[in-house]
C-alpha cells in the first residue's frame, strides 16, 4: 500500500512538472508567433485609382519590394476608385487599425490637410506620391510628411521637344493641309489638376519656342483613362476629322485610347496619308511597343520603379527616425519637403 502511494505521488509530481513545462513552452511559442506578427512594418498604400496604368505599375513594384523584404514589411493596398468619398472612408478605416507608414496617392489634391490633421497625432509618417497636393503648407506643418513626384513642367517641356522634333523631321507627313501650322487636339488628365495643367502649358510653350506655328482645335478632359481617351478621341475625330494633325495627351493611357479610336477609321495603320501624330507621357510598355511599330510618335519616361523605391525608402527612413533622405541620392526641391524624380524622352 505504501509503495502504491509513493508511485502515485511520483506520478503526480511528474504530471505537474510536465503541465508547467507545457504551459511555459506554449507561452514561449505564442510569444514568438506574436513577436513575428508584430515585428514587420505595416505600410498602407492609398491609390487614387488602381485601374490607372501607371499607378498599377507602381503597385507592382511595391509588391516586388515586399517580396525582397519578406517578413520585414507588409503592404496593404486600398483602391480609391477615383472617388474622394471612397478614399475618405478608407482613411477612417485605416485610422482605427494598425499602420506604421502611410503612402498616399490622392484622389483630390486638395484633401491633404484633412489627412494630415487626422494622422499627425498618431505620429505616422505620411508620404504623398504622384498626384501633387495643392496644400504644401499642410505638409510643412507636419514634420513626418513628404511628397515624391515629378516636375510636371519638365514632362511637358520634353513632350513639346519631342513634338517639335517630330514636326521638323516628318512635316511632309504631319502637315496635311500644307499650311505650315501644326493643328492639334489635347487630351487632359483632369480639370484644375496641377500635373495636367503644367504638362499641357509646358508642352505648347516648348513647341512655340521652337518657332513652330500652332492651332489648337480642342481641349478635352479624359481623366487619365484609356477608355475615356478612346471615347473622347472618337468624338473629336467625328468633329474635326482629317484636320487633326496631332493628338497631345497628358499621359500614355489616354494616348493609347486615342490610337484605338483613330485606327477604327483607318488611321495610323501604315498609310502615311492617313496618319495622326500621337504623343503621350509615362512610357508605358504598351506605348513603347506602339512607338516601335511606328503607330505612336513619342512619349516621356516616368519610371514606376523609381517612384516605388523612393516612397518606400523615404517612408522607412522617417519611420526609423532617420533623416528622410538618409542613404539615398534624392534631393529636396526648394520646398524642402518634395522630391522630384527625373523624366527622359522616349522615341524608340
Amino acid at each position: 500500500m505504501r509503495v502504491l502511494k509513493r508511485v502515485l505521488a511520483v506520478l503526480g509530481i511528474v504530471i505537474i512538472v510536465f503541465s508547467i513545462t507545457s504551459v511555459h513552452d506554449t507561452k514561449n511559442v505564442n510569444a514568438q508567433i506574436n513577436g513575428i506578427r508584430q515585428n514587420y512594418i505595416k505600410i498602407d498604400v492609398l491609390l487614387y485609382n488602381s485601374n490607372d496604368k501607371f499607378i498599377s505599375l507602381v503597385r507592382q513594384n511595391l509588391e516586388e519590394i515586399q517580396k525582397q523584404n519578406k517578413g520585414k514589411v507588409e503592404f496593404e493596398f486600398f483602391d480609391g476608385k477615383g472617388n474622394q468619398a471612397v478614399q475618405n472612408e478608407t482613411i477612417s478605416q485605416i485610422f482605427n487599425s494598425r499602420v506604421d507608414i502611410l503612402l498616399v496617392n490622392l484622389v483630390d489634391s486638395q484633401a491633404t490637410q484633412d489627412i494630415i490633421d487626422k494622422f499627425r497625432y498618431k505620429n505616422i509618417p505620411i508620404i504623398f506620391f504622384n498626384r501633387e497636393p495643392l496644400q504644401v503648407d499642410a505638409i510643412k506643418s507636419y514634420g513626418k510628411a513628404y511628397y515624391v513626384g515629378t516636375n510636371a513642367k519638365e514632362a511637358g517641356k520634353l513632350q513639346g521637344e519631342i513634338i517639335s522634333d517630330s514636326w521638323n523631321k516628318n512635316r511632309e507627313i504631319i502637315d496635311k493641309n500644307k499650311n505650315g501650322m501644326l493643328e492639334y487636339v489635347i487630351l487632359k488628365g483632369q480639370h484644375n489638376n496641377i500635373e495636367s495643367n503644367e504638362r499641357t502649358d509646358a508642352a505648347i510653350s516648348a513647341i512655340n519656342n521652337a518657332g513652330i506655328k500652332t492651332k489648337e482645335l480642342a481641349v478635352k478632359v479624359a481623366n487619365w483613362d484609356v477608355d475615356l481617351g478612346r471615347i473622347t478621341a472618337d468624338s473629336l475625330f467625328l468633329n474635326f476629322g482629317n484636320k487633326i494633325e496631332a493628338i497631345i495627351s497628358n499621359n500614355d493611357a489616354m494616348a493609347i485610347g486615342a490610337i484605338e479610336a483613330i485606327q477604327k477609321y483607318g488611321f495610323n495603320k501604315g498609310d502615311e496619308s492617313k496618319y495622326i501624330a500621337v504623343f503621350g507621357i509615362d512610357a508605358l510598355p504598351e506605348a513603347k511597343e506602339l512607338i516601335k511599330q511606328g503607330v505612336m510618335a513619342g512619349t516621356v519616361i516616368q519610371d514606376p520603379l523609381n517612384m516605388a523605391q523612393a516612397i518606400y525608402a523615404i517612408g522607412m527612413n522617417v519611420f526609423q527616425g532617420d533623416e528622410p533622405l538618409y542613404n539615398t541620392q534624392y534631393m529636396f526641391d526648394d520646398t524642402k519637403i518634395a522630391v522630384r524624380l527625373p523624366y527622359k524622352k522616349y522615341i524608340g
